[in-house]
């Protein structure tokens, strides 16, 4: 059986807030250690029948990035959950979501510059 890895590694201050995040896995199409400024992560506890969550940022992340980060994020679940469950209604619905907050931060951008 084949195996794969995800290794996550994080610089943290004095103050145990990330400084810095690097990533690698065994399926990276880019070699070496990859480094990024936020990791959000989804694990399913089948126990306990709920999520358990890590979200991390550096310092360097932006407001505007972190914004479109969860965006981005939130639209790669409706993909997801179209694939898993062919739920369309619930998948569209997010999308929508997405939609709306993908052109509200466009217009919070166009107002910051």
């Amino acid at each position: 059986m084949k195996k794969s890895e995800i290794h996550f590694t994080v610089e943290l201050d004095d103050k145990n807030i990330p400084e810095k995040i690097f990533w690698n896995a065994t399926d990276n199409p880019n070699e070496g250690i990859n480094d990024t400024r936020a990791i959000a992560i989804g694990v399913w506890d089948h126990y306990h029948r709920g999520t358990l969550k890590i979200d991390l940022w550096t310092k360097d992340m932006e407001v505007f990035e972190m914004k479109r980060f969860y965006i981005e994020l939130m639209s790669g679940i409706a993909d997801t959950l179209l694939t898993a469950t062919n739920d369309s209604v619930m998948a569209d619905a997010i999308e929508g979501v997405c939609e709306t907050l993908s052109k509200k931060l466009d217009e919070e951008m166009k107002a910051a510059k």
